[in-house]
């Protein structure tokens, strides 16, 4: 049975740990706010991005020298994966869900026959898919020491998957991340960057029956497929690293505050333990004197 100084030692470090995963709940949250409203912010700009982008390519995907980074290198044989993770922990199974994401990913596509590349955003995606896959691992980006994600850290990214692909190093680019759904709820989600998606039909006319939309490019779709291909993928990856900043401050509030939880239940029941071993204690020294006394 543990010292009575054992127990308040045991209490008060306890309490120690329960200020700081408290601390880290309040200051999760106060980032939490900032980091949705950016996430959500950039999606509709990603979306409408997105559907410019596959009304043009689908124009211009069947004319030959189309992009590269709009056809891909019209081969199948290696694919590149940028993993986007966090740079810290302390955040549940944030990270954890995306690494698993990938590795299973990776072995999917060997099964295939396929080889695989890794591109790292995020220290610990870095260092939970190096233990398996430490050759797959092509490059590694994170932004320790930077108080917020912004665009140009995206394009940072951007710019090394281009040279990548002027390289000839990949065929096929995915992009796995965290998407932010709520507090509670963080989605593993994949996306394919390159080739660009580009839907096999044409939309579907408008509800109310009307004919559906035509545009006229000025100038021609090729010029701007070259401008707008390479902000595109930077935006993809600047909404999926928005993305990804919010669900881990929302992952790593939960976290925190099952851990402020579990540290006041831990401390309930080492009070509880400490006041019965107290009570023994008297009551032992109690029955000794009483003894001693009546043995005279």
């Amino acid at each position: 049975m543990p010292s009575l100084k054992d127990l308040r030692g045991r209490i008060n470090s306890v309490k120690s740990t329960r200020k700081i995963t408290q601390a880290m709940k309040m200051v999760a949250a106060a980032k939490l706010r900032r980091a949705q409203s950016q996430a959500e912010a950039a999606r509709p700009y990603a979306e409408r991005m997105e559907a410019i982008l596959a009304s043009l390519g689908s124009a211009v995907a069947a004319t030959p020298g189309a992009p590269r980074m709009l056809v891909g290198t019209g081969a199948d044989r290696t694919h590149l994966l940028v993993v986007v993770t966090a740079d810290r922990g302390l955040a549940g199974a944030f990270n954890t869900n995306v690494g698993r994401l990938a590795r299973n990913r990776v072995r999917a596509l060997e099964a295939e026959g396929k080889a695989v590349k890794l591109l790292t955003v995020g220290r610990k995606g870095t260092a939970y898919l190096r233990r398996e896959f430490a050759d797959r691992i092509v490059g590694d980006i994170n932004f320790v020491g930077k108080k917020r994600v912004e665009f140009s850290d995206a394009e940072e990214v951007a710019v090394r998957i281009t040279e990548m692909l002027e390289r000839n190093e990949f065929d096929v680019c995915t992009l796995v991340y965290n998407r932010f759904r709520s507090v509670i709820s963080q989605v593993p989600s994949e996306q394919r960057l390159i080739p660009a998606p580009i839907p096999e039909t044409p939309a579907a006319a408008p509800a109310n029956g009307g004919a559906s939309a035509m545009y006229e490019y000025e100038p021609a779709e090729e010029e701007i497929l070259t401008s707008l291909l390479p902000r595109n993928l930077a935006i993809q990856i600047y909404r999926a690293l928005l993305e990804n900043a919010a669900g881990f401050y929302g992952s790593q509030m939960s976290a925190m505050d099952n851990a402020t939880r579990n540290a006041g239940d831990m401390i309930g029941k080492l009070t509880l333990n400490y006041n019965r071993t107290r009570q023994a204690n008297i009551t032992r020294e109690l029955i000794e004197i009483i003894s001693g006394a009546e043995a005279l």
